[in-house]
């Protein structure tokens, strides 16, 4: 195994060796003065696609057939069932000729493999490689199985019983685990693409397994987010059933089986109180924070971590385009490590548990546009890493723009998982439209998540020209401190409820470790409109206009002395009009805050032209 991890290392520097070689330094700088003279340096950069040979391979020649569909009840929600077209049993599976088509573009120098119209079933992953360029048809629909059994057969790393897995990213950590349904690993010159929205990449999460009446959706486990709408249940999960949540007795009993090299006091900061470190999800953080190598963080077959539907990890020059994705097991995109990536007129369309539309991670030179959002979590979030896995570095020059939201978590999120930093990222021209506003509304629009084990930075983030017609949700959702918190439970609602959340104690209860505070700085946010929607009579536009929670110092529990836990600082907000916040009586809250700047803001009829700080220990409020 270890042969091939540097096989692949050795391909992916040599990959960007020749990027790095062939672009102006320049380029990866900031440009002195107008921050969205950046922002247009590189829209600039990233407006000629990857190039391929005129050359088709349709996977008909191939042996590629068309599946017949028949009925299934499934989850189309967190919470919605609806009976839904899947492949009829006994499908012909389409793996082999999508795998033969594009083997034979590779060796023939590139070019489009081709899928055309009508519905084909596909018992693994499609694995884009160099110089291809995958097309779906108008009309054309690849159903993924639902077993996941099929996603742990391909892969290039034989784990015996865990069956062949990739090397993948969960939730920002490294680990050997289900292929993705579309996957990519150190490949250049890539694109994925549908003719319009009926080019459907299906996932069929909320379909119930071969023979059960599990789905992928199932694993997440218990919602535990408190306020949630229509979030509040977990699809066919009951207490008791298998997930990512509860103690897998395939882990082992303690880190000294797999990390023998750790001190006992290490150990026990890593695996904290009790057996829930054991739970798959909480499993894998451990492993990073105890430094053991990818290779040995093996999950897949046994295990309940569910894959990203379109996984790419460093790869360079990449377009994905105009095509509709849904029912996705996990993220809905996740590319690692990428550089020059466009994603452009995608349909991102999955309400499922962890839905997030897009989560670039560790990626340089990305550019999000003209695509609609419709998600179970949040509609883009910007990663960089968790734990001890920060070796890609920061996610940095990231444009979104022209791009509609209508249900999340959050519109725009930066985080949680940015241990590696996020800087220079640009949103402009946004409509968070909310259509779904009565049943399923968008919970914040511009969203910072990260706390004291996350840690990493954040700076150079810049958003304007953003109209939310429809407001956000009206109702709070209150995160909950650890013990000892200056901060009252059920009183920052950070999770929901707010058009600008700052939350730097995002799930502190979900981390042992928590001894890395994040900086945050260097925000600023103007042209912001915010409408209001008939809520029981009243008109409100959301619960709360800002709320920044900065690093609450309480929650470190590492070696003394503690590193400085710093304020959020260097933020502005002008020009902006919030509606009418359904909390009049307190629009703003401030947490260990240093200088938030108000210009020309609106809120509730009231504009507000000041600065405003609140010291750690204290929170400062506006009426």
């Amino acid at each position: 195994m270890s042969d091939q991890f540097q096989r692949r290392a050795l391909l992916q520097a040599a990959c960007a060796a020749g990027l790095a070689s062939a672009l102006p330094k320049t380029w990866a700088a900031r440009i002195p003065g107008d921050p969205w003279l950046n922002a247009q340096a590189i829209i600039d950069r990233l407006s000629v696609p990857p190039s391929f040979p005129p050359r088709d391979f349709l996977v008909t020649d191939f042996g590629a057939k068309p599946c017949g569909l028949t009925k299934a009840r499934a989850f189309v929600s967190h919470e919605d069932q609806a009976d839904v077209d899947t492949p009829v049993p006994g499908s012909p599976d389409c793996y082999p000729a999508f795998a033969q088509a594009i083997a034979a573009c590779v060796n023939a120098g590139g070019g489009r493999v081709v899928i055309p119209k009508g519905n084909w079933f596909c018992a693994g992953p499609i694995v884009l490689r160099s110089r291809v360029h995958v097309h779906l048809q108008a009309g054309a629909r690849v159903y993924f199985s639902n077993d996941p059994a099929d996603y742990a057969r391909h892969g290039d790393f034989d784990c015996g019983p865990n069956g062949r897995l990739v090397r993948s990213r969960w939730q920002s950590n490294d680990c050997l685990n289900f292929s993705s349904m579309v996957y990519a690993y150190g490949q250049d010159n890539i694109a994925l693409t549908g003719e319009d929205w009926t080019s459907v990449l299906d996932g069929q999460a909320g379909t119930p397994f071969p023979g059960g009446s599990d789905c992928w959706w199932t694993w997440k486990g218990r919602n535990e987010t408190i306020g949630a709408i229509a979030q509040s249940s977990t699809p066919g999960y009951k207490d008791g059933k298998p997930s990512s949540r509860i103690t897998n007795p395939r882990n082992p009993t303690s880190l000294a089986a797999i990390a023998p090299d750790l001190s006992p006091a290490e150990r026990a900061l890593i695996q904290g109180e009790g057996d829930h470190w054991r739970a798959d999800e909480s499993f894998l953080p451990a492993l990073s924070e105890a430094g053991v190598p990818i290779e040995k963080r093996v999950f897949g077959l046994g295990h309940h971590l569910r894959p990203s539907m379109i996984h790419l990890i460093g790869c360079t020059n990449v377009l994905l385009q105009g095509y509709q994705v849904t029912n996705t097991p996990f993220w809905q995109h996740h590319p690692v490590d990428c550089r020059n990536l466009v994603i452009r007129g995608v349909h991102a369309n999955s309400l499922g548990p962890n839905n997030d539309g897009f989560d670039p991670e560790s990626c340089d030179h990305v550019l999000v546009e003209h695509c609609t959002f419709d998600t179970g979590d949040d509609c883009i979030a910007i990663k960089s890493g968790k734990n001890l896995d920060t070796q890609y570095g920061a996610s940095q020059n990231i444009v979104i723009q022209h791009c509609t939201m209508q249900s999340g978590h959050g519109a725009v999120t930066l985080g949680s998982e940015m241990a590696g930093g996020i800087q220079n990222v640009y949103a402009q021209h946004l409509l968070l439209q909310n259509i779904h506003w009565q049943t399923n509304p968008l919970n914040t629009a511009i969203r910072l998540k990260t706390n004291m084990n996350r840690g990493g930075w954040l700076r150079h983030f810049y958003v304007r020209h953003i109209d939310i017609p429809n407001g956000v949700q009206t109702t709070p959702a209150f995160y909950s401190p650890l013990k000892g918190s200056p901060i009252a439970p059920r009183s920052v609602a950070t999770a929901a409820g707010a058009v600008v959340t700052f939350d730097c104690d995002y799930t502190p209860r979900a981390d042992t470790v928590r001894t890395r505070p994040p900086q945050v700085s260097q925000v600023h946010i103007s042209d912001v409109r915010v409408g209001n929607v008939n809520r029981d009579g009243r008109q409100q536009s959301c619960f709360q206009a800002v709320v920044i929670l900065g690093p609450v110092a309480s929650d470190y529990n590492g070696p003394t002395p503690a590193p400085a836990v710093l304020p959020v600082s260097d933020v502005s907000i002008s020009d902006c009009d919030f509606g009418t916040p359904a909390n009049a009586a307190q629009p703003f809250y401030l947490f260990n805050v240093r200088d938030l700047t108000l210009k020309n803001v609106t809120v509730g009829g009231q504009v507000f032209n000041t600065t405003l700080s609140a010291a750690p220990g204290a929170t400062a409020g506006v009426s």
